[in-house]
């Protein structure tokens, strides 16, 4: 430091402006300044890169021990999610990471969100309408199992496909019984639950985009992001619910017929995509909602009796199975393949 003395500034990078409070330390003998508290002192930098406290001694203080000038740098942000510090409120929701979600959307991405959405329909009109079965308790123990799925997938630390398309099938179960029971317990008819599922749905992307300005999936490598993506899937799945019986009911569709029609309105986003310029986002989801009244419409079809609508009176729970034997071979082809796993991309980069 003696080459810098009387110079009036110290060189780029040094360590002393912020090391020296108002009251400066003497600049000879070590000693504080008279106006400086007898308590109160900083360590001032050593030739060799070596920091020693300044206090005097005769008040009964020891030296501090010698600290590297590296330990002054700022601690590094944790990379171990399971770190302590790394659960920090804002940090937690915002680190970017692993993604959870599969990082690539093929056929068999639509094609297991059609089974999911058949089973999940199927599975909650069985356990619903079971005579000795109270719907309360149903609904209660669908809200426990969807809980325990949805905390799983949060809990892995990368993209699994059977942990993925588990938390995807019990939203479908417990979103089927959160708008059957709005309409079957409550009153309240399927025009109305529709409008009012499209409100949350909007809403949910209102705050999703407003918050992180996109609604791509292939957006979520923060824990943040992944709570609205699934907030707009829990939210997307009750509205096709809702959907799809107002076609079905309402409407006096019928089951067929309303998956016919929905089959036929899927085919829209895709070929808007590749012949209209309709974004990949919008198309995605646009998509993703009408699955939901597409996988129902045709699980009714099979699973009620012909007396309503002239379905095929196979019954809920052999179709419930049936769609649950599609979907696990459907996610033992993916866990395989890895075919919805993008080279390179995982994890994806981190956003700025």
């Amino acid at each position: 430091m003696d080459q810098w003395a009387g110079q009036g500034e110290t060189p780029e990078g040094s360590l002393e402006p912020a090391l020296r409070s108002s009251a400066e330390v003497a600049a000879g003998d070590g000693t504080l300044a008279d106006s400086e508290p007898a308590l109160y002192s900083f360590p001032a930098p050593r030739r060799g890169g070596a920091m020693h406290d300044l206090r005097p001694h005769s008040h009964g203080y020891r030296p501090a021990p010698p600290m590297s000038t590296t330990s002054l740098q700022p601690p590094r942000a944790p990379t171990d999610p399971r770190s302590p510090a790394a659960w920090d409120g804002t940090r937690l929701l915002t680190r970017p990471g692993l993604t959870r979600v599969p990082a690539v959307i093929t056929a068999w991405f639509w094609v297991i969100k059609v089974f999911t959405t058949a089973q999940g329909e199927a599975t909650s009109d069985y356990f619903v309408h079971l005579p000795q079965v109270n719907p309360y308790l149903v609904v209660a123990g669908g809200f426990a199992v969807f809980a325990a799925a949805m905390a799983l997938q949060l809990r892995v630390q990368r993209y699994i496909p059977a942990v993925y398309w588990l938390a995807v099938t019990m939203v479908a179960v417990f979103g089927t019984m959160c708008a059957d029971a709005i309409h079957i317990q409550l009153g309240v008819p399927y025009w109305a639950t529709t409008a009012a599922f499209a409100m949350a749905v909007a809403v949910v992307f209102w705050a999703w985009h407003r918050t992180e300005g996109t609604l791509s999936i292939h957006s979520i490598v923060t824990l943040r992001r992944e709570l609205f993506y699934w907030a707009a899937v829990l939210a997307t799945f009750a509205l096709g619910t809702a959907w799809g019986d107002l076609m079905a009911y309402t409407l006096n569709l019928g089951f067929l017929t309303a998956g016919i029609l929905f089959a036929v309105v899927i085919a829209v986003p895709a070929l808007a995509h590749r012949f209209a310029g309709m974004g990949p986002v919008l198309a995605f989801w646009f998509a993703y909602v009408i699955t939901r009244p597409l996988g129902a419409s045709f699980a009714d079809w099979m699973g009620f009796p012909t007396t309503i609508h002239s379905a095929l009176g196979w019954g809920h729970g052999a179709v419930s199975l049936m769609f649950t034997a599609l979907i696990a071979v459907g996610v033992l082809y993916l866990a395989v393949s890895r075919v919805d796993v993008e080279p390179g991309r995982s994890p994806l980069p981190k956003l700025t």
